[in-house]
């Protein structure tokens, strides 16, 4: 079960983008396996893509072919993740794109592929490709809901976020879907993603909204510290809700945009911690007080990734002497321990590098046997501060990780 409210929002039409989520059998039988995102012409489209050197060929094809041109497709499959393939699995990913591109009379390089699933099978390419008629068929502009269901694999619930927003006196929308549980860390975290807005932005300005706000946003989520081989964000701007073309960073228009992807990325990225494999908890680490932001960061995946913080977590054990040992590997240069200090929620555990006086345990476990808390350091260097979202570490996480290839 998730954590919290995970709710699909309204999922608001996107002018100019339609989807379709079919049965295609490349794993198992009976669900939505195979999903397909159509943008009108002259659709700019930004990525970012996984950074583990043993890339999924779809992120390989979909890199080379966001180079080239214009995409006007995302395909993509679960069940299969196409990683671990060799040239095969290359020649998969290309055979995947050229058929939808004959059935859609588009250049090849104007498909997307992106797989999902088991690392190291070969995609059962003749299914994916038999139910491509099916999905260009189905393709509506209502259907993120249906789409959000068909990219999950291990994830107990679709995952939306949506937003309205105005300016200049027309109404925009802006519409995202992703996908993750398990195999999640910073650098992409693990976990697709695409958005699409209809507000007109250009090529350079669309990439550099992007690669900003995946910083801010699923490069700040962990839940056991493994980044895949499949990971890739789409940020796509139709432009046909009218408009003049946002082109620059000076464009008053931009920083509307800019916090309207940041709340949606977001959702989308803390989606996916509230849904991870087994999780009990949802937790927000905040660094503050550091020299720069880098060395919060490092604090903060310190502690989220560590097993024993997280794993006392899910007993509503307050074992704060776990979090300080994260806090002392993480590898901050000259950290002053004895200005260190630690709250859980409004809890202080940790004063001056040792045990609050008016700390009680009983005080420690209230905390910890909430849903959502709060773990907060203040590195006492400086005004910098940064935050990760993770979840527990429980006995379901092993066993659905156990049972994943069956």
């Amino acid at each position: 079960m998730a954590v919290g409210d995970v709710s699909m929002p309204q999922m608001h039409v996107v002018q100019g983008v339609k989807l379709s989520a079919v049965e295609a059998y490349i794993r198992y039988p009976n669900r939505r396996d195979l999903v397909l995102l159509q943008f009108a012409a002259d659709t700019q489209v930004a990525g970012v893509f996984t950074q583990n050197a043993f890339c999924a060929a779809p992120v390989t094809v979909s890199k080379m072919h966001l180079e080239q041109s214009n995409p006007r497709y995302l395909l993509i499959n679960t069940g299969n993740a196409n990683a671990g393939t060799g040239p095969q699995g290359l020649s998969n990913a290309q055979q995947s794109c050229l058929k939808l591109s004959e059935l859609a009379a588009v250049e090849m390089a104007q498909v997307l592929p992106f797989s999902t699933g088991v690392i190291g099978e070969q995609l059962p390419i003749q299914r994916l490709i038999d139910g491509l008629p099916q999905a260009l068929a189905a393709l509506r502009d209502d259907a993120w809901v249906d789409a959000a269901a068909g990219i999950m694999t291990t994830d107990t619930t679709p995952k939306g976020a949506s937003e309205q927003f105005e300016c200049d006196g027309i109404v925009y929308s802006m519409t995202g879907i992703s996908k993750g549980a398990g195999m999640i860390r910073p650098n992409m975290a693990t976990m697709l993603a695409f958005v699409a807005t209809d507000f007109p932005i250009s090529a350079e300005i669309l990439q550099q909204l992007l690669t900003r706000t995946v910083n801010r946003s699923f490069n700040r989520i962990t839940i056991d510290g493994d980044t895949s081989t499949n990971d890739s964000c789409i940020l796509a701007a139709t432009g046909q809700a009218g408009g003049a073309c946002l082109e620059n960073l000076d464009d008053p228009r931009y920083g509307v945009v800019a916090e309207v992807l940041e709340r949606v990325m977001t959702r989308l990225a803390q989606l996916i911690v509230r849904d991870g494999e087994g999780a009990t908890k949802f937790i927000t680490v905040t660094v503050e007080g550091g020299a720069h932001t880098q060395e919060c960061c490092d604090v903060a995946y310190s502690i989220a990734h560590s097993p024993l913080v997280k794993t006392a977590l899910f007993a509503s054990d307050p074992n704060w002497g776990r979090i300080l040992c994260a806090i002392g590997y993480a590898g901050v240069v000259d950290l002053d321990v004895n200005k260190v200090q630690v709250w859980l929620d409004d809890v202080q555990i940790c004063k001056d590098g040792g045990a609050a006086e008016d700390y009680t345990e009983a005080a420690g476990v209230a905390v910890m046997q909430r849903p959502e808390m709060t773990i907060r350091v203040d590195l006492g260097r400086g005004v910098a501060k940064d935050t990760v979202y993770t979840c527990d570490l429980s006995y379901d996480y092993v066993k659905i990780n156990a049972d994943y290839r069956s």
